[in-house]
């Protein structure tokens, strides 16, 4: 049994009628009866009961009728999907962020893609680590990372999303609050809340300590930012941490400029060779909801 053939039984079991059915599909009379007896002879049934006067549907015929409406609608269904997909305006994408970008940058990406892609489902996986997310890309657990460079792997491309730089999370108590800018410096006899030491964010960080001409004394080290803050807000310590987090803000936290900060730029990431359209597409709404960096480290890269 062809398609066709079902469509156009399953127009004449609806119109009751070869006239009105074979006008409905643009197509001549004694065709379309041709087309049913064969159909009829293929199946080794009946399916309409034809008089003078009008058609009616057998037994055979209804059942027909009901399963083929369903196969119909599942054909549309599936060209207009197949196509979508094809256009890259329909599919799946598993999508990682890096802490500081879970808090601000996700829920505004999330919203744009509802409302701009309303075929794409995003799988989202929050508060990682820069190596985590590289490690999924290269692993294939993941289709894209919104996440801190520098990315050392030569399967993925990178583009710049936005230029950040480090501030100082303070406890509210803590006498360096009174300042209006800090200085590395000044933070050289504090006690440090960190993020782990494989993350980006801790490699910039201890780099520029090392380059102010100390070694940070760590005494706590946090995955997530909120609890980093959180340990901030007990007092174990200070930290540096992007200035996009601040607006995750925890109640006894304070923050502070840095003097001469370390940027910490955010950029999206994907495998070099992953060609599809949905990916593009959703590459450039990324582009467009994120703050474009003034910097000129922001074109394409492979590494």
């Amino acid at each position: 049994m062809e398609a066709r053939q079902l469509r156009y039984f399953v127009a004449v079991a609806e119109e009751r009628h070869f006239g009105r059915a074979a006008a409905r599909l643009h197509m001549a009379q004694p065709p379309l009866s041709q087309q049913i007896k064969q159909l009829e002879e293929q199946l080794g049934t009946q399916l309409l009961a034809r008089t003078t006067r009008k058609v009616e549907l057998t037994a055979a015929g209804e059942l027909l009728l009901e399963r083929g409406r369903r196969i119909l609608e599942d054909l549309d269904s599936l060209e207009s999907d197949v196509a979508q997909v094809g256009a890259g305006i329909r599919g799946v994408l598993r999508i990682g962020f890096t802490g500081s970008a879970t808090y601000r940058l996700m829920p505004q990406i999330v919203r744009e893609a509802k409302e701009k892609m309303p075929g794409l489902l995003l799988n989202v996986h929050g508060e990682m680590l820069t190596p985590q997310l590289v490690a999924g890309l290269d692993d294939h657990s993941l289709d894209v990372a919104v996440l801190r460079p520098p990315v050392r792997s030569p399967n993925l491309r990178l583009k710049f999303l936005e230029h950040d730089e480090l501030v100082v999370a303070l406890p509210d108590d803590s006498p360096l609050a009174e300042s209006g800018t800090l200085s590395l410096a000044q933070l050289a006899g504090e006690p440090f809340v960190s993020y782990p030491m494989n993350s980006a964010v801790s490699g910039i960080f201890l780099d520029a300590c090392r380059k102010a001409g100390f070694f940070p004394r760590i005494v706590q080290e946090a995955r997530e930012t909120s609890t980093l803050l959180s340990f901030v807000a007990a007092g174990a310590g200070v930290a540096l941490i992007p200035t996009t987090t601040r607006t995750f803000s925890i109640r006894g936290t304070v923050f502070r400029p840095l003097r001469e900060a370390p940027p910490v730029d955010l950029a999206v990431a994907w495998r070099s060779e992953d060609s599809s359209k949905l990916l593009a597409n959703f590459i450039t709404l990324l582009e467009s909801v994120s703050h474009p960096a003034k910097d000129p480290r922001r074109e394409d890269r492979a590494h």
